[in-house]
């Protein structure tokens, strides 16, 4: 089963989604501020995706500038910042693609092409 978790308004993911239905690719959604990752389904995902934490922050987002994030980040233990993560959805970078035990953040058209095998 593979999970798109989508902000619907945001660009970025209108178009990995579209990417994801001109492939066949059969998935289901979670609105990511109607069904905020939990702490332990982040700290899985994060885990899977080999990438560091901060990687799963929105950097760009208000609420990312609102909390001053950027300057406390690097002081924060990775249960303080998933419990934000977990807390509030809009600071997390997206969409998220869950495929068994792999996990891409955002979207790079390439990354996609690559995990499900398309030219």
């Amino acid at each position: 089963m593979i999970i798109f978790i989508e902000y619907p308004p945001c660009s970025t993911c209108k178009k990995a989604k579209q990417f994801l239905k001109d492939h066949n690719v059969d998935f289901i959604t979670r609105h990511i501020v109607e069904e905020t990752p939990k702490k332990e389904e982040l700290r899985t995902w994060i885990a899977a995706s080999g990438l560091p934490i901060k990687r799963f922050f929105n950097t760009s987002g208000q609420l990312y500038r609102e909390f001053q994030l950027k300057d406390r980040l690097e002081t924060m233990l990775e249960d303080e910042k998933l419990a934000l993560l977990s807390e509030n959805g809009m600071l997390i970078k997206r969409p998220l693609l869950i495929y068994g035990t792999k996990v891409l953040v955002g979207f790079k058209e390439t990354e996609y092409k690559t995990l499900f095998k398309v030219a």
